[in-house]
């Protein structure tokens, strides 16, 4: 069901698609966060100042793209039997919580709101259908469609964090080449998973 989505064509599409919605995307400008320090572990109130307009509409398209893999990751977490599925799944879920959290505080610290509303589907996330097929499914088929599923949001996950890796904030540029070399590690995984 999940047939590889983007190869060719398809790769460039996805990268005039995704470069359009980060030109479109709406910031939600809120108050400023008056006492950011509060937070142990954030950046000071000069480098958060330093967020230009592209990395935030950047944490605004990857929070709910990571959120969909944490999501399908929890599936996996309950639904699966294959330890080394388990393992992967443990691996995405927590890795991508604590990215989630991060561009959180990025927006936070800048005093940008989500959009709310419909937002654009961003590359390799799943739809509803495919997810309610990940929902639906058991044992070898679950783990099948996990992998190619998530090969999938990875791969769209990079695409998306090569965008930010000339950011001139050096926080939001080790998340772009940490989200390239993590995830592109991980398909590697994935695809030796599938061959197995």
């Amino acid at each position: 069901m999940f047939a590889r989505r983007y190869r060719g064509a398809g790769i460039a599409a996805l990268v005039i698609a995704t470069g359009a919605a980060l030109a479109a995307c709406t910031i939600n400008i809120g108050s400023p966060d008056t006492d950011r320090d509060r937070r142990s572990g954030m950046m000071s109130d000069t480098d958060s100042a330093a967020y230009d307009p592209a990395d935030l509409m950047f944490a605004q398209m990857m929070i709910p793209h990571h959120q969909q893999a944490v999501d399908m990751s929890e599936l996996a977490i309950e639904k699966s039997t294959d330890p080394e599925v388990l393992a992967l799944a443990e691996q995405i879920r927590d890795a991508q919580t604590v990215e989630i959290a991060l561009m959180e505080g990025w927006l936070e610290d800048a005093g940008v709101r989500m959009p709310m509303g419909d937002r654009m589907p961003m590359g390799g996330m799943l739809s509803d259908d495919e997810m309610t097929a990940l929902e639906d499914a058991t044992a070898a088929e679950f783990d099948r469609l996990y992998l190619e599923g998530m090969i999938d949001h990875h791969e769209g996950a990079i695409l998306m964090a090569r965008m930010i890796l000339d950011s001139d904030n050096p926080e939001v540029r080790a998340l772009g080449e940490a989200i390239v070399e993590s995830q592109t590690a991980e398909i590697e995984l994935m695809t030796q998973m599938l061959g197995e």
